[in-house]
């Protein structure tokens, strides 16, 4: 079984507590989908993705409807911080076809969304026409909750095993000599992409499917990104649907990066 410190990630057996909420929030999540106004923000790779970035109307411990967000996976996470307050959850969805090119995308940037899954670290912002790389979010962790049952090919979630040893070294001997507080002002593109790089050569990549009721958390410092739409997977008409929360840590780039 997979070890969050070791491998980078840990999943969840089926969860009554977390099937009650998915069964909560799958009809708030769907009319996000359906919003106008969000679709104009979130619909992207011509149709073939709903990003939905803060979709989810739920209070900031999780609740949706009256219904909480509880069961071992949460308590696993609450473990690792505290119990921190949770941002309007991410609805990310997609559907057959996935990856189609998003607008003003370089053709480079959709190869790599094709062949490298799009991987990234939530949290190192690309900035400028240069896209330089800054640690500006501080996420405590990953926790996905899907909200419909799919093929294991339906573009599952992507973790590479173990990454999170690698980039946390290459970032930490970007930050060597500067005071933490200045550690998010720091462009660690060359010191990413080095890591990105050796990541991709040394860490194995491993598809993480899972149903309604199971979860999975995910280390804050794991690449991490998105499968093409495999040939034949199977999802109902509302896509392969997931709930994502990643709340911040209260401490910033110091605790995100060197932290257990």
């Amino acid at each position: 079984m997979p070890d969050l410190a070791t491998d980078g990630w840990i999943t969840f057996p089926a969860d009554p507590a977390v099937l009650t909420w998915v069964d909560a929030v799958r009809p708030r999540a769907l009319a996000a989908v359906h919003d106008p106004e969000q679709r104009a923000r979130g619909l992207v790779c011509e149709g073939t993705w709903f990003v939905g970035v803060d979709a989810l109307d739920n209070d900031a411990d999780g609740t949706v409807d009256g219904v909480p967000l509880a069961g071992i996976a949460r308590q696993a996470a609450d473990a690792l911080f505290g119990v921190l307050p949770l941002h309007r959850a991410q609805v990310s969805v997609t559907w057959p076809g996935y990856p189609r090119p998003r607008a003003g995308e370089s053709d480079a940037a959709f190869r790599y969304r094709q062949r490298r899954d799009a991987a990234h670290l939530d949290g190192l912002l690309a900035e400028g026409p240069e896209r330089r790389r800054f640690m500006r979010e501080h996420h405590a962790w990953i926790l996905g909750l899907p909200l419909t049952a799919c093929d294991a090919g339906a573009s599952p979630l992507v973790v590479w095993r173990g990454s999170h040893h690698v980039l946390r070294r290459a970032l930490l001997r970007a930050c060597a000599g500067h005071p933490p507080a200045t550690w998010p002002d720091l462009d660690v593109t060359e010191a990413y992409t080095a890591a990105r790089a050796e990541v991709f050569e040394t860490c194995e990549r491993v598809e993480l499917h899972a149903t309604p009721g199971q979860a999975y958390l995910v280390h804050r410092l794991a690449l991490h990104g998105v499968a093409p739409w495999a040939d034949g997977a199977k999802a109902p008409a509302e896509g392969r649907m997931i709930a994502y929360f990643r709340p911040l840590l209260p401490d910033g780039a110091a605790q995100w990066l060197m932290a257990d």
